[in-house]
């Protein structure tokens, strides 16, 4: 097993593609056969694998979760971004990944993105790769 993390700057409420560098990770550290964890520790944000192929489905995500869970409603959490945490909560917060002959083994549009619920901030990403 191996762990590792790199940290991504966002700007706002977004879906960014983080599939490159997730790859990255399994290439640099050779795993040929096993299963990519990749996972997040904070409470506004998630991830999460869909499609990558038209810029659209981003935004159309962001749209549906913020007409499912608004931003002002009857929240009672002090900091004022109770919506992010219930929608990092549908989103979830670690998504897996097999890893076969060094590739992760992805669907021909599916891609690995980091869900920001409540940015600007600086988030980190968590790799574990485990051999099989």
């Amino acid at each position: 097993m191996s762990f590792h993390t790199f940290t991504l700057q966002t700007a706002a409420r977004e879906l960014h593609d983080i599939t490159a560098q997730v790859e990255r990770i399994v290439t640099e550290q050779g795993l040929r056969h096993g299963i990519c964890v990749v996972s997040i520790p904070h409470t506004t944000a998630g991830v999460t694998i869909n499609e990558n192929a038209d810029p659209a489905v981003k935004r159309d995500v962001l749209w549906k979760l913020d007409r499912l869970i608004p931003a002002v409603d009857d929240y009672r959490h002090a900091e004022g971004n109770s919506h992010a945490h219930l929608q990092a909560i549908l989103t979830g917060f670690s998504v897996t990944a097999p890893v076969v002959d060094g590739k992760l083994v992805l669907g021909t549009w599916q891609g690995i993105y980091f869900a920001e619920y409540d940015g600007p901030r600086t988030r980190t990403v968590q790799v574990t790769l485990l051999a099989g």
